[in-house]
């Protein structure tokens, strides 16, 4: 009994590590895994291998621990061969965009209630993150009746009163064929349905310095009542055609859609559009193509 008391002893006083037993050993190692793992951010992986952070899933509202888990997050990265880091800001979380900064991130968008900001680690290759969209997206509508009458409208906060085809644009996630009878609907409580594309129109430097895309669309009108927006629209009606043409608060732009539209008509031209879905993303997507009129 006391041999085995003198060893006992013996053993309580020796460093925890002398004595581990192999259990004890993977154990440990599996905490130092997972401290590490909390010493760092997790993010998500995408294809590009670029690695996204979002404050609203991995929060740290202590600036010194945020410092510290940047740091040694940017250090793995580095060494794992990613190229794009983001961090998806939310506003509570402001407190990480100067130390961001100071480490290299430049804010790349802003959204509603959340920033984002990016950085580039791979160091053998040129940055290759692309710029934050830099396109408007318009819809317009040339709706033609069966007395030959276009359907227009006046813009309230306009300088001029132009008389113009209905249009807006395209709201985030909305198709554009969508938007146009969506447009044309609001403006003038005229409903329609799709028949071609007419054109489009490429204008650069437009509204927030982006380029301005404006796809207008041939639409068949379903009902003939107009009952104008008044918040936007001072004026709505249906205008003869040839009036419409040669009317001097009529811009080009207008006068030649107007007339791309009746000419591909007469000719039988039209640019369908079957929706279906992306073949690698399975998003929806509107494929638009030149074809001939069934009618011709």
């Amino acid at each position: 009994m006391l041999f085995y008391n003198f060893y006992k002893r013996r053993a309580l006083l020796q460093p925890l590590g002398s004595i581990a037993s192999p259990y004890l050993k993977v154990n440990l190692a599996k905490l130092k895994n997972s401290l590490s793992a909390m010493s760092t951010f997790t993010g998500k992986l995408d294809i590009h291998k670029g690695v996204t952070v979002s404050s609203a899933e991995e929060p740290c509202p202590d600036v010194k621990e945020f410092t510290a888990r940047l740091e040694a997050s940017l250090r793995k990265w580095q060494d794992a061969k990613l190229r794009g880091v983001w961090f998806r800001v939310a506003v509570n979380h402001v407190q990480w965009i100067p130390i961001l900064s100071q480490n290299g991130f430049i804010i790349h968008n802003a959204y509603g209630d959340t920033i984002t900001m990016c950085r580039w680690i791979q160091r053998e290759e040129a940055n290759r993150i692309p710029n934050y969209a830099h396109n408007m997206v318009g819809a317009g509508a040339v709706v033609i009746n069966d007395q030959n009458q276009v359907l227009v409208v006046q813009e309230r906060y306009r300088n001029r009163p132009y008389w113009k085809l209905p249009g807006g644009y395209v709201d985030p996630g909305e198709d554009i064929v969508c938007a146009a009878q969506r447009e044309v609907l609001e403006e003038t409580n005229v409903r329609t349905e799709f028949e071609s594309l007419v054109t489009f129109r490429h204008s650069l430097e437009a509204v927030f310095g982006c380029s301005d895309l404006y796809f207008v669309v041939r639409l068949r009108p379903l009902t003939s009542e107009i009952l104008k927006q008044d918040v936007e629209i001072d004026n709505a009606m249906w205008m003869d055609v040839d009036e419409f043409l040669n009317h001097p608060e009529v811009h080009e732009n207008n006068r030649m859609f107007v007339r791309k539209s009746i000419e591909n008509k007469a000719n039988g031209i039209l640019m369908a559009r079957d929706t279906t879905f992306h073949p690698i993303t399975q998003k929806p997507q509107a494929l638009y193509y030149i074809t001939k009129s069934p009618d011709s």
